[in-house]
């Protein structure tokens, strides 16, 4: 690998993007992947539905490494970022979904309501957060560990170390 990976941040919020609610998630995004030695640019803010497939779209022209959603992952009848997500995902990555999940239960119990993805499309590792600060903190925390694995596989490196 040559330079930083790269990381493209997308947040479904139909009250941030108009500005009447200021998006805690997208920064503490931002500076996980920066700590985790990612290049990122700020997040985009989109609002709820279709605006956030096509957010995801543009992201991936890109080819970043990594790609991480937040927000519209709920019950809520406008929260559609996992089907805005799922026509781009190539494969799958469900234990790492359940894995933040049963994290979050274990302070919200209404975590397990949260029906964001994890796959990969085409070398970039996607993942879609909830859209609370603690969501977000408990799913990075779940990543954590994982992340420079994720993105070794998906480079065709093949250390299982």
């Amino acid at each position: 690998m040559t330079g930083l990976r790269t990381a493209a941040v997308v947040i479904a919020s139909t009250r941030a993007a108009a500005g009447t609610y200021e998006d805690e998630c997208g920064p503490a995004i931002a500076a996980w992947l920066y700590e985790h030695g990612f290049a990122v640019a700020d997040a985009v803010v989109v609002p709820d539905g279709d605006a956030v497939g096509t957010a995801i779209g543009a992201a991936l022209e890109a080819r970043p490494a990594v790609l991480i959603t937040s927000g519209g992952t709920g019950l809520s009848p406008d929260d559609a970022t996992p089907e805005q997500t799922a026509p781009y995902l190539t494969r799958s990555l469900p234990g790492i979904v359940e894995a933040i999940r049963r994290a979050g239960e274990e302070k919200v119990p209404t975590a397990v309501l949260s029906r964001g993805l994890a796959g990969t499309a085409g070398s970039t590792f996607v993942l879609n957060l909830p859209g609370s600060p603690g969501g977000v903190r408990d799913g990075l925390s779940v990543l954590s560990p994982l992340i420079n694995h994720i993105c070794s596989q998906l480079e065709g490196r093949n250390d299982h170390r």
